[in-house]
């Protein structure tokens, strides 16, 4: 599933390391995330588009 959690952050000047103690996850997680190799739970999706302040849908895109 494609995402644009990178251009999220890097537009909110946020490092991964910053994204992930927010979210309560690793960095690793969010590096993960970014890079497409792992799908996020629904919750962590909600947390992250809430984080955001936009809907899931419109960060995560199912090919």
């Amino acid at each position: 599933m494609d995402n644009d959690v990178r251009a999220l952050r890097t537009a909110a000047g946020l490092s991964q390391r910053e994204l992930a103690e927010t979210l309560a996850v690793s960095r690793q997680t969010v590096n993960s995330i970014e890079t497409g190799r792992y799908d996020p739970s629904l919750p962590l999706a909600i947390a992250i588009a809430r984080h955001f302040a936009r809907p899931v849908e419109e960060i995560f895109h199912v090919d």
